[in-house]
């Protein structure tokens, strides 16, 4: 069992975490006050989230191990690296989770705790004079350019010792699939929860931001990304970001007869995703319910789904059609390339023949005929 537990409070729209130690249910302060940090320097919800228990793991580890934390950035350079490495082998044997039968996290998440850990420990450096820079944290420069073509260089600090991570491969699903989801589905709000995943390629968060008085375009049939930090059930779009993405018309009318169902509960606020059952009902829908009825949608059909995935078949379909790979960056709200890369699924086939149309259209640049 995690001798330590994390615990959240809300103050108006805010949520605020913290860190609770079981054995005298004491607030413990340092990382108390850096997740407070964060929420202030307007993290995500959600990034505050698994960041609390990124530290309440580390903290654990540490008492599994009998050190301090003030020991950790005294410790010489060699022992720092086997300290952090040794945490690493600690979650992957499952130890954070503190059960009989333990599951083993990917190499991405545990590197991912660490990360937040060592984010955690830079600020405890510019807080506190008792920490000092941890010796295993080496700087290196990364250069890049923004959208206009500005190029920029920034130092960043890194840890020898990752994991090594498995390449991304981006999980989609079919079409195929989607329309038996859609059948299956127990009422027009799901059905358009679907829908505009698939035919927008924006995240869960953006989806259950929509307010349907104020981002929706109905002359045109478009849907926009708006980053707002008030939302009641805390959705929020990524990167401060804003898009549109137009619709079908077979969507668009259903979404206009999901509106008309549902005016009487939808009057009352602005929200285009509400609780239509329960204690709840007319609030708007959080990310919980819509994964509940993506795993109650899953035991009546066997397929699985997740937001992520309707994101994945969004970005295939748009290359199948030809969108060009900027454009379907854009449209997901990606800030590199590179990540827009892992959600096509190339086979060898398509690679092969794109090749062959490269060379074929360009094969005057080889000057091949002047060679033979």
């Amino acid at each position: 069992m995690n001798p330590y537990t994390v615990e959240k409070i809300q103050d108006g729209s805010v949520i605020y975490f913290f860190i609770r130690c079981m054995e005298d249910m004491s607030i413990m302060p340092l990382p108390t006050k850096y997740l407070t940090h964060m929420t202030k320097a307007r993290k995500s919800p959600n990034t505050v989230k698994r960041t609390a228990f990124s530290i309440s793991y580390y903290m654990s580890y540490l008492e599994d191990k009998g050190v301090m934390l003030g020991e950790v950035s005294e410790l010489a350079y060699s022992e720092q690296h086997t300290h952090f490495t040794e945490f690493l082998y600690w979650l992957k044997n499952g130890n954070h989770n503190g059960e009989k039968e333990r599951k083993q996290p990917s190499n991405f998440t545990c590197n991912t705790y660490l990360r937040d850990v060592f984010g955690w420990f830079t600020f405890l450096e510019l807080e506190y004079e008792q920490f000092h820079d941890l010796k295993v944290l080496s700087s290196r420069v990364v250069s890049f350019s923004n959208n206009v073509g500005v190029r920029f260089s920034v130092t960043c600090r890194t840890f020898k010792g990752y994991f090594k991570e498995d390449e991304h491969i981006g999980r989609t699903i079919e079409k195929d699939s989607i329309i038996t989801l859609l059948e299956a589905c127990v009422n027009c709000r799901d059905q358009l929860m679907l829908l505009l995943l698939s035919e927008t390629g924006f995240r869960i968060g953006e989806i259950l931001g929509i307010r349907y008085t104020q981002d929706i375009d109905y002359n045109k049939r478009t849907i926009r990304v708006m980053y707002r930090e008030d939302n009641d059930n805390f959705a929020r779009a990524k990167n401060a970001e804003y898009r549109r993405a137009k619709i079908s018309q077979d969507t668009f009318d259903i979404l206009m007869y999901y509106l008309a169902e549902n005016r009487k509960l939808l009057k009352d606020g602005d929200y285009l995703f509400i609780n239509l059952t329960g204690e709840n009902i007319g609030e708007p829908e959080n990310v919980n319910t819509v994964y509940a009825m993506l795993n109650r949608l899953e035991d009546k059909t066997g397929i699985k789904a997740t937001p992520h995935m309707l994101r994945h078949y969004f970005a295939n379909e748009r290359r199948k059609s030809g969108w060009d790979l900027p454009l379907i960056s854009k449209a997901l709200g990606h800030k590199h390339i590179s990540t827009t890369e892992s959600y096509l699924n190339l086979d060898a086939d398509e690679l092969s023949q794109a090749t062959d149309e490269y060379y074929s259209q360009n094969k005057a640049l080889f000057m091949v005929d002047k060679l033979i």
